[in-house]
């Protein structure tokens, strides 16, 4: 009954975490770019749907550039944040 609700950000978030990867050769192991997936997810609001259409379909161009900017801001702040945690461990 619940299992077509999630969270839209995930996927959208997972996209650009894959995308931004290559400029991160040294963080591309598959549990790190978990790590940034989470990361990037916990600065942004969820917004949980049933069906990915519905949820695009609402929103105006405005917000879906708004939506993207927020994605891609998190994305690149959580690589950094993750980049600066690996090298801190390295250095023990």
């Amino acid at each position: 009954m619940f299992e077509t609700i999630h969270n839209h950000q995930e996927r959208a978030v997972l996209d650009a975490v894959i995308a931004a990867a290559s400029g991160f050769e040294h963080l591309n192991e598959a549990a790190i770019l978990a790590d940034v997936a989470c990361v990037a997810l916990n600065r942004l609001p969820p917004r949980y749907i049933r069906h990915d259409v519905d949820y695009s379909f609402y929103l105006t161009e405005r917000e879906r550039a708004q939506n993207e900017a927020a994605i891609n801001e998190a994305v690149a702040f959580a690589f950094e944040f993750v980049q600066a945690k690996v090298a801190m461990r390295a250095r023990r």
